[in-house]
C-alpha cells in the first residue's frame, strides 16, 4: 500500500484486505492489550480462503513478528501506508508522518475521527480509539526524526515554478494572501506544536490536500485559515506552489520546529497557541 493509486481502501488488488486484516489485528492487540494471545495466535495465521500468499506484499509475508507490546508494531497498520516508520517518500501519495509536530498530528487523528476530514480507511482505523491513544500515536510519530528522501524532479516552465517560490515565500500582499512561510516557517519544515512542514510530500499529495480544502472536502477549526488561502489561490498558482514545494529538499534535524511566530497573518482556530485570538480577523 506504498501509493494511493495502487492500494486504495477497498479496491486494493487481490489479497489486499488479507494483509490489511493482519496488520489491523496486530494495532487492534496493542490497544487492547492482548498481546501475548494475539502473537501466539499470529504465529499461526494463516490466510483467509481466497487470500494466497503469494498475493501478500513481499515486505509481510517475509517479515518477522514484531513484538506486538511495542508501540511500532500497534502502529503497523498506519505504516502500511505511511512507510516504514512513517517515512513515506515524495513518490508516493500517502503523505510522510515521522518527525511532524505532536500537536497536528493528533489533531489530524481527530479531524478524521470527527469527520472534518475524509479518508475511509483513515476513518474506520481510528473510529473508537481513545484521544489518550490518539495522543500517544502522535507523540510516537512525533518522535521519529529521520532521513528523507530526495526531492521528485518537476516538469514546469521556470516562470511558473518562480510564481510558486514568490508565493510561498512572500506571498501577494495586494491579494491579502500571506507566505506559506509566515506560518509553516522560514525553513519550511513547521513552526510551534501545531503547525506541519511543507517539504518531503508528493506533489499529488499537495494537490489533493488543497483541492479539499478549495472543495470543502477537508476542514480545520474554526476560524479554518488553511479554507481561506486555498479558496483564494487560483487552479494555475496551486499548480506553481505545489511544484515548487515538492522540488525542494528537506532536511531533518533534532527539534527541527521553529519557534511559532506571533501574531500570524490570520487568525488560525487550529493552532492551540492562538486559539483564534491572535492576528488578523
Amino acid at each position: 500500500m506504498a501509493h494511493g493509486s495502487r492500494w486504495r481502501a477497498g479496491r486494493g488488488r487481490t489479497g489486499s484486505r488479507g494483509w490489511r486484516a493482519l496488520l489491523g489485528a496486530w494495532l487492534v492487540a496493542g490497544a487492547c492489550g492482548t498481546c501475548g494471545v494475539m502473537a501466539q495466535t499470529a504465529q499461526t495465521m494463516q490466510p483467509s480462503p481466497g487470500v494466497p500468499m503469494a498475493d501478500l506484499p513481499p515486505s509481510v509475508v517475509s517479515a518477522p513478528l514484531p513484538d506486538v507490546g511495542s508501540m511500532a508494531s500497534r502502529v503497523l497498520a498506519c505504516t502500511a501506508c505511511h512507510g516504514p516508520e512513517g517515512r513515506a517518500t515524495p513518490s508516493g501519495y500517502f503523505p510522510r508522518i515521522a518527525g511532524k509536530p505532536a500537536g497536528y498530528l493528533y489533531r489530524q487523528l481527530k479531524n478524521f475521527q470527527q469527520g472534518r476530514r475524509s479518508y475511509p480507511a483513515m476513518n474506520r482505523l481510528i473510529e473508537f480509539m481513545s484521544d489518550d491513544y490518539l495522543r500517544q500515536i502522535a507523540t510516537h510519530f512525533a518522535g521519529l526524526e529521520l532521513p528523507y528522501a530526495p526531492p521528485v524532479p518537476v516538469q514546469l516552465p521556470p516562470a511558473e515554478l518562480a510564481r510558486g517560490e514568490q508565493l510561498v515565500l512572500r506571498g501577494d500582499a495586494q491579494r491579502g494572501l500571506p507566505a506559506c512561510a509566515a506560518c509553516h516557517g522560514e525553513r519550511l519544515m513547521g513552526a510551534g506544536d501545531d503547525i506541519p512542514g511543507l517539504l518531503g510530500l508528493s506533489r499529488d499529495y499537495l494537490n489533493s490536500q488543497i483541492g479539499a480544502w478549495r472543495s470543502g472536502q477537508r476542514k480545520a477549526a474554526a476560524p479554518d485559515c488553511m479554507d481561506r488561502v486555498a479558496k483564494a489561490l487560483t487552479a494555475q498558482e496551486v499548480v506553481a506552489v505545489t511544484a515548487w514545494l515538492s522540488s525542494r529538499p528537506a532536511l531533518a534535524g533534532p527539534g527541527g520546529h521553529e519557534a511559532l511566530a506571533l501574531p500570524m497573518p490570520l487568525r488560525c482556530g487550529a493552532v492551540a497557541a492562538v486559539a483564534g485570538q491572535e492576528g488578523k480577523p
